[in-house]
């Protein structure tokens, strides 16, 4: 991981004419999980890269100048400007800390980048497309490439830059602050439907199912194809190589290394249009999992009894043996206050789950 140093990032810039001075602006830490950082979230523009960034002050002028318009240049000083107002010496930003000319670095960053955005003290998200001083709070049609909202909440890769931070303040095209992820969490919730929980703490906050954090997933976008899958890594803690020309092949690999490490089937219970085998075509088929909530096997077991009774309108229960445990029996209501039983025995039903065995006796 290599991180922005604030004060020298600055300090540059101020003696960006003197040609002869040097400064080291990207630089390793000691102790990366120790290390107190600023992190960006952002919609990539024209952006700087690594390259340019450490290179700067040996262009020539007229390129240097030309760097130093961007409006990814911009982003980088403004990020270091509010990290050393906050007190914080490093910063991390995807577009100039990854070294892309090296294929084990960009492989490393993608693997890692859920828990660098988790270990961050405070991470700014940039809306570049708001221009008003607060956070919109209805779909609006200036929005209408990005379903009414801004674009930071459709894109891929901001899924995991939403969920994985602590703490995160919201800026607008100018760079005013229009609010924080734990005050607008309801409405955070309403556009990018992630219950309120997992906004406030995570993924560790709610029992959630695989379909269920693949259903926040389904309406994002993301330049290449391969990074639909790629930007999910983190969320479902799983890890594989970047294969960039895979296409749709990455999203299949990226389900068959979950399945390895869950035994949440909710994987399987997609939708689609279109025929295909047991593997989800993209995000987008667990678009209707939203509710999809994870059962630990006791809670699966009642709830797979009580809803046997209501659709079958058997009444009351009086025991049912699961692995010799005594809960109650079925009693039908037709007779359930006849003093001669006027229906039949009930048939005896067995069904299986991860090695239970529920029984109706």
């Amino acid at each position: 991981m290599k991180l922005l140093d604030v004060k020298a990032v600055l300090d540059r810039e101020k003696d960006i004419q003197e040609a002869e001075s040097e400064y080291e602006v990207l630089k390793m830490p000691a102790d990366e999980d120790t290390t107190r950082y600023a992190i960006l979230s952002h919609r990539w523009g024209v952006e700087v890269t690594y390259e340019e960034m450490i290179g700067l002050m040996k262009m020539e002028r007229r390129k240097r100048d030309e760097v130093r318009q961007r409006y990814g240049y911009q982003k980088i000083i403004k990020t270091c400007e509010l990290a050393m107002k906050d007190g914080y010496e490093w910063v991390w930003i995807d577009t100039c800390c990854i070294d892309k000319r090296s294929s084990s670095e960009l492989s490393e960053a993608i693997n890692s980048m859920y828990r660098w955005y988790q270990n961050a003290q405070i991470c700014y998200a940039y809306l570049n497309d708001v221009d008003s001083s607060v956070f919109p709070t209805e779909q609006n049609a200036k929005f209408s490439k990005s379903n009414g909202w801004p674009e930071w909440f459709v894109r891929g890769w901001t899924l995991q830059e939403l969920i994985a931070p602590k703490r995160i303040e919201f800026f607008n095209q100018d760079w005013a602050p229009i609010g924080n992820k734990r005050y607008l969490a309801p409405m955070l919730g309403v556009i990018t439907r992630i219950p309120r929980e997992v906004l406030m703490g995570g993924l560790a906050a709610k029992r959630v199912s695989v379909a269920q954090v693949m259903s926040w997933a389904a309406g994002r976008k993301t330049t290449r194809v391969e990074d639909r899958a790629y930007s999910l890594m983190g969320l479902f803690g799983v890890n594989m190589p970047m294969l960039y020309g895979e296409g749709k092949k990455a999203f299949r690999r990226l389900q068959l290394e979950i399945i390895r490490e869950s035994s949440d089937h909710s994987i399987f219970a997609w939708s689609s249009s279109q025929p295909g085998g047991a593997l989800a075509e993209s995000p987008g088929d667990f678009w209707y999992c939203r509710n999809m909530r994870k059962l630990e096997p006791d809670e699966y077991v009642e709830t797979l009894i009580k809803e046997y009774i209501d659709q079958s309108n058997l009444g009351s229960q009086r025991r049912v043996d699961i692995l010799g445990r005594k809960v109650s029996h079925i009693h039908c209501q037709q007779c359930r206050y006849s003093s001669v039983p006027t229906c039949r025995p009930l048939p005896q039903l067995a069904i299986s789950f991860q090695g239970y065995i529920i029984m109706y006796l």
